[in-house]
């Protein structure tokens, strides 16, 4: 049996910063374990068999930590991005309206832009007069937005991206994830017929030139392997865990003793490898996830001009199955084979058990909704498709999840296991790239020196960070 003082299990983003963070503090035993033969995990991307790039998903680079950004900067260097500038729009009523979507009801047609503000004065009326929190996501919707725009987008829209009804989940995760209302700013756009789109924390992002998002993961990877080339330990995967004894038994076989464990599987998945499933299984019950269908169009020509600086597009109406498209090309040339006759769009569809989907169908389903949603003029424009589920798409913020997570993590803490990570401690709202590598760090930082795990403990105060505009870090 070999020995630890720090065994990390899994090498995606989370795995990495803590790590990173290990190496950066010239820690003397640690070991970090992962299935797959390269790191990235759910941040990963793959070349298909036409030379076309795609991410697991819709990825951007932006960032609520100055150490993230550096990082970035180290890795791929200045020359190995491309900078954009956010252009993020929904599909609605046959036309594109900017996001975010209520404060831009002047594009819509004269009745729906009526509605939408009539339900933001009626829902500003009943929060002077106060009363109690909403009980669920869909009441938070009908709170903040009255009934125009919640039946026109919210929710349609969240139905389809989280795969059930809003009622099934809690509100208290928003945070900056969904753009809040200012009324008198909403109607002077609507008076002047003026765009707003200068919201969120993702207004400039960057893009790798070359690999797709996971040739960041993949870097660092490669990095730490080659300072630590018997630390980084890829193709093995997690069997088995006694916490009791604080051994970790892998599926060749392997026994690694540790003294400290940082587990970035996903924490159900944890849980029944785990001699503590008998205690806590009936908590997992409250934990929900989503899958994903990430289906990459690639398509022959060039982007039509109405789609040509567009970044991501949400769709919430019934006539595509997906509910965001990103224009991958856009992102970076290199995402195609030959950027002067080849462009690409990758469409994200959800998947639960509350929403159920015909698997065998979605890709087809795709590419008839980017016809029907004219982000495709002609059949004949599509080059090939690519496919892939993801059998844990988002980590849902159910109605009890904050149950669930007190009972599960602190029993496997006082074990002396920290599970964190996009759905190894299960909070949406903490759990993309950035905030994934900073549970890494600041769990070992936890560990080293009694530092406080902000991302994890304090989201809100987190997401309310804005570090400088990429734009000024490179000056």
């Amino acid at each position: 049996m070999t020995a630890t003082d720090v065994l990390v299990v899994g090498l995606g983003p989370t795995g990495l910063g803590a790590a990173w963070r290990l190496d950066a503090l010239g820690h003397p035993d640690w070991i970090a374990c992962e299935a797959a033969p390269l790191a990235g995990g759910l941040a990963g991307s793959e070349v298909d068999e036409h030379g076309f790039t795609w991410d697991y998903g819709g990825h951007v680079q932006f960032s609520h930590y100055a150490y993230f950004d550096a990082l970035m900067d180290d890795l791929l260097g200045e020359d190995g991005w491309y900078h954009h500038d956010r252009e993020s729009w929904v599909w609605v009523r046959g036309r594109f309206v900017p996001y975010p979507f209520q404060l831009n009801v002047h594009r819509l047609p004269e009745d729906d832009t009526a509605r939408a503000v009539a339900g933001l004065v009626s829902a500003a009326r009943r929060a002077s007069e106060g009363g109690p929190p909403p009980a669920d996501f869909g009441a938070w919707i009908d709170a903040a937005f009255g009934p125009g725009i919640g039946e026109i987008f919210m929710r349609p829209y969240n139905t389809k991206v989280w795969a059930r009804e809003p009622e099934r989940m809690a509100w208290h995760w928003i945070g900056d994830r969904v753009a809040t209302v200012d009324l008198p700013r909403v109607v002077e756009n609507v008076r002047l017929n003026r765009d707003d789109v200068s919201w969120g924390p993702n207004n400039r992002f960057r893009f790798p030139r070359r690999g797709g998002t996971g040739a960041i993961w993949r870097t660092l990877g490669d990095r730490l392997a080659t300072r630590h080339p018997s630390r980084l330990q890829f193709g093995r995967r997690l069997a088995a865990l006694d916490t009791a004894a604080r051994r970790a038994t892998f599926d060749d076989g392997t026994v690694i003793g540790y003294e400290r464990l940082l587990s970035t599987i996903a924490v159900d998945q944890l849980t029944r490898l785990s001699d503590l499933a008998p205690a806590l299984g009936p908590a997992l019950e409250d934990l929900e996830y989503s899958s994903t269908h990430v289906i990459g169009v690639g398509l022959h020509g060039q982007a039509p001009e109405a789609l040509a600086g567009k970044c991501w597009m949400y769709f919430p109406e019934d006539d595509c199955p997906f509910y965001r498209v990103t224009h991958f090309s856009h992102y970076s040339p290199h995402n195609v084979a030959d950027a002067a006759t080849q462009w690409s769009l990758m469409a994200e569809v959800a998947e639960s058990p509350h929403r159920p989907l015909r698997r065998a169908d979605v890709v087809a389903d795709t590419v008839d909704g980017m016809l029907a949603t004219g982000l495709v003029a002609d059949r004949a424009a599509v080059h090939h498709t690519w496919h892939r589920r993801l059998e844990r798409g988002y980590p849902i913020p159910s109605l009890h999840r904050d149950r669930a997570l007190a009972r599960v993590l602190p029993a496997f803490e006082a074990r002396g296991v920290r599970s964190r990570g996009r759905f190894g401690a299960w909070k949406y709202e903490v759990s993309n790239q950035d905030h994934s590598f900073a549970q890494g760090v600041e769990a070992v930082d936890a560990w080293l020196s009694g530092a406080d795990e902000e991302t994890l403990h304090h989201p809100d105060r987190v997401n309310a960070r804005r570090p400088a505009p990429l734009k000024d870090r490179r000056a």
